[in-house]
């Protein structure tokens, strides 16, 4: 695995932990209801972009929360200047992981099969 692999997968866990903090902490925002946790973050190699996938639980509606968390995602981004040392403090892009969906979905399709037998 090359340096800059390693580099981008610290950044990447070190942005997951501190977004996770920030949203579960100090994000103010009504909007923004439910369980927020933050899956993965995905940094771009230029460190200006940086993807952030998020699960939502027990959200009054998944769109309203979304968009919320967009909102804020300056007052995200400002705090993830304070609190991490990179050059660029990388945009913040959010998206919402349906991998657990998926997971449950696929779960599904298998016991169906299973019951079919």
């Amino acid at each position: 695995m090359p340096k800059n692999e390693n580099r981008l997968n610290r950044i990447n866990e070190e942005l997951r932990k501190e977004i996770s903090q920030i949203i579960s902490y100090e994000l103010k925002n009504p909007e923004a209801t439910g369980l927020i946790s933050v899956t993965k973050v995905k940094i771009t190699p230029d460190l200006k972009y940086a993807k952030v996938y998020i699960s939502m639980i027990n959200t009054k509606n998944d769109e309203k929360t979304l968009e919320a968390i967009k909102k804020s995602s300056g007052f995200i981004r400002s705090e993830i200047a304070k609190r991490i040392n990179l050059r660029i403090t990388p945009e913040l892009v959010f998206e919402i992981d349906d991998s657990l969906e998926y997971g449950a979905k696929i779960d599904k399709i298998i016991d169906d099969l299973k019951k079919e037998k």
